[in-house]
């Protein structure tokens, strides 16, 4: 067993107390030492582990639950496909440019819509055009020369790609001080290339859900919405592993205040979500806390869930696509956010640490 929490506790942990406690063992004792350490014991006899110890008073919440749109506009364009022009070859392929690309600059000129791109390849008459890439945090350069099609009459790249996204989430929590809120728990990713969408500029606008298309085993189910025409909510100012952030431009939805609660509140058990499966009004519903991995080594996935209302699984058969950010709520604390569906069982899904989220929304 001592062998087991060695491994599975983590290495740090913050806390409001004046101990470290885990939910989940009660056996364990700690005492803490001069050094911001805790010796962690079963009973306090059998040594476990020693965790550094940061001490913070956890910070008062406004819980969501609600849900919002995003609308993305993205820090150069994505390269989504590529293809031979005129069935002869692909300019782009042979510059070495790979799907998944972000290409930043076009000879110098910074690139925020596809239009900037094709206005550079245009004029390019065919000579070489210098690229600036970003390929998986890495800037690299390519020399592409365009080819001219015949049968468009126009000098062609032989690459697609994207300048935008847009989607439907849900609002975890705000900080009522700063007015920083974050939602969703995990990063918005291109559809075609599974990569991080970089984030230039974006707004969170208000949504309605107007259907909830029930989840299979198999076959996972999604909200259908429409964004509202007012005013947006804020703006966006980061799109991270561990969801999408922002900042409130007027006075934030709220459906109630918690503090937030560290990963070793976290307790295998019953808790309850917060989300919105029609309309624009949150409703509370029973899950139950299956496994906690404390150690944190997947940033969005830190918990499993099973969803245990029938009410709510009569209406979307469990977790769905834009129910991800929904707050989960265990002894009166918010511990984190829905992020993921299980493919084969629509009932259960993982969840992310509220406090992962909140470090990083504070860190913006």
């Amino acid at each position: 067993m001592a062998g087991y929490l060695n491994t599975n506790l983590p290495d740090t942990v913050t806390t409001d107390s004046a101990t470290v406690e885990f939910a989940a063992y009660p056996a364990l004792r700690s005492e803490l030492t001069s050094e911001n350490r805790a010796e962690l014991t079963i009973m306090g006899n059998i040594p476990v582990k020693s965790v550094k110890v940061s001490h913070s008073e956890a910070p008062t919440l406004i819980v969501g639950g609600f849900p919002f749109g995003i609308k993305l506009l993205m820090e150069g364009v994505m390269v989504t496909d590529m293809s031979d022009v005129d069935g002869i070859s692909c300019p782009a392929a042979d510059a070495g440019v790979e799907k998944g690309d972000v290409i930043t600059h076009a000879d110098g000129k910074p690139l925020s819509s596809n239009r900037d791109l094709q206005r550079v390849i245009a004029e390019s008459g065919g000579e070489d055009v210098n690229l600036a890439i970003s390929r998986d945090g890495t800037d690299i350069s390519a020399v592409l020369t365009p080819v001219f099609s015949e049968k468009e009459k126009i000098w062609r790249s032989g690459m697609w790609v994207r300048d935008s996204a847009a989607g439907i989430g849900t609002l975890t929590f705000t900080d009522k001080a700063t007015g920083k809120f974050c939602g969703l728990g995990h990063p918005i990713c291109d559809a075609d290339t599974g990569e991080l969408v970089p984030l230039q500029k974006g707004e969170a606008v208000p949504v309605e859900i107007t259907e909830a298309q029930i989840g299979k085993a198999g076959a996972p189910g999604c909200l259908h919405g429409q964004f509202a025409d007012i005013m947006p909510y804020g703006i966006l100012t980061k799109n991270s592993r561990c969801g999408i952030f922002g900042v409130f431009s007027e006075d934030n939805p709220s459906c109630g205040e918690y503090k937030l609660g560290y990963r070793q509140d976290i307790a295998e058990g019953e808790a309850y979500i917060l989300s919105t499966v029609n309309g624009r009004v949150p409703e509370m519903y029973t899950v139950e806390i299956e496994e906690v991995e404390y150690t944190g080594a997947e940033p969005t996935k830190n918990m499993v869930l099973r969803i245990t209302d029938e009410e709510l699984i009569s209406r979307t058969g469990g977790i769905v696509q834009g129910m991800s950010g929904s707050p989960i709520i265990q002894n009166n604390r918010i511990i984190g956010a829905v992020t993921h569906v299980f493919v084969a069982d629509p009932t259960r899904g993982y969840g992310i640490f509220a406090e992962n989220m909140y470090n990083e929304m504070m860190s913006q």
